[in-house]
């Protein structure tokens, strides 16, 4: 894709945090745009980021292997909805060269499954063995509610591709209070009767939208309460890489995870950094301290100021965020929305 620009002088070293986290796993958002407008992320009339501020293919593949370099094994494409972005696949089919050499144990993306049908093949072909696909509902009428603009067949359809293609398929949902919470238990059944995991999230404060996130959140114990009324739930010590707690649903046989970042923080254990569309590396999901590598990218054929500004970042990683959601405040905990940093 690319010629490799001219390596930093001295040794390449691990990238571990001031809390002695060794930081392993990048997500890197492709691009802001999306073709839903899912109520607790967007507001329906969005303005997107101008596409000359946007880095090239050819820059997010430069800054992916950097972070590979130093020790990164899993990446995660991420946007907006990454598979909407113009010849997407000639970056996943570049960065794939990492887990041909065996550098990179994982590449996934997360995508809300619409344009899955047309790329499940190519996906597999690349080595993409998992992906994340966002659904919060397999009702219809509720899917067109929740995504303002999407149907909910062409992501079932999607969803089977991939899987026809070989790809395991782990479904995500947003926990909504008084939209789909009754709903969560049938679409645990429905995802392991088709041999996928299913991760349940709280709602997250990022960005301005139409609705307060207080009336929108639910919180996962009030969802863990509701899933042992049908299943018997086993704790799991497993882990994938990112924040979700597991256990087995015995019946089923099935895995449910919980991300809970209000509920219950998860950031001892944090192992990962998100970079923007734009280039901008943000140590913390629930925090406004970032860091440019845009600048150090273009300024230089060299990657020594890219290296050196990806240590400078990582030595400010916090311990954890400050997510809250109060209804006195009307503004979110973080003004950027999940599109702008990488779902």
């Amino acid at each position: 894709m690319r010629e490799t620009p001219s390596a930093p002088s001295g040794p390449l070293t691990p990238l571990v945090d001031p809390f002695q986290r060794a930081i392993t796993y990048l997500r890197v958002s492709v691009t802001d745009r999306c073709d839903f407008r899912c109520v607790y992320c967007m507001a329906q009339d969005m303005t997107f980021l101008p596409k000359a501020d946007l880095l090239t293919l050819e820059e997010l593949d430069r800054l992916c292997s950097a972070f590979v370099a130093r020790g990164v094994r899993k990446l995660r494409l991420t946007g907006g909805e990454p598979l909407v972005r113009r010849n997407v696949m000639t970056l996943v089919r570049s960065l794939s060269r990492h887990l041909a050499s065996g550098a990179l144990e994982e590449l996934t993306l997360t995508t809300n499954g619409s344009q899955l049908a047309r790329f499940a093949d190519e996906l597999a072909a690349c080595g993409v063995k998992r992906i994340n696909v966002s659904l919060d509902t397999l009702k219809p009428d509720l899917f067109r509610q929740i995504t303002r603009w999407g149907e909910l067949s062409r992501v079932l359809d999607g969803i089977a591709a991939a899987q026809a293609a070989g790809i395991r398929i782990k479904v995500n949902a947003v926990a909504l209070k008084d939209v789909n919470e009754h709903e969560l238990a049938d679409m645990t059944a429905w995802a392991h009767d088709r041999d996928m995991d299913i991760t349940f999230i709280e709602v997250m404060p990022l960005g301005e939208i139409e609705t307060h996130r207080a009336d929108q959140f639910l919180s996962l114990d009030s969802v863990r309460e509701t899933l042992s009324r049908r299943f018997t739930l086993e704790p799991l010590a497993m882990r994938t890489g990112g924040p979700a707690r597991y256990m087995r649903a015995s019946e089923t046989g099935g895995r449910i995870g919980f991300i809970t970042p209000l509920s219950h923080n998860f950031c001892e254990s944090c192992n990962r950094v998100r970079v923007t569309c734009t280039g901008t590396l943000f140590m913390c999901l629930g925090q406004e301290d970032a860091a440019d590598l845009r600048r150090p990218l273009r300024q230089s054929e060299s990657d020594e100021a890219l290296h050196h500004a990806i240590d400078a970042a990582i030595s400010r990683k916090p311990k954890g965020h400050d997510f809250v959601i109060e209804r006195a405040s009307a503004a979110p905990a973080v003004g950027r929305h999940m599109s702008v940093t990488g779902g």
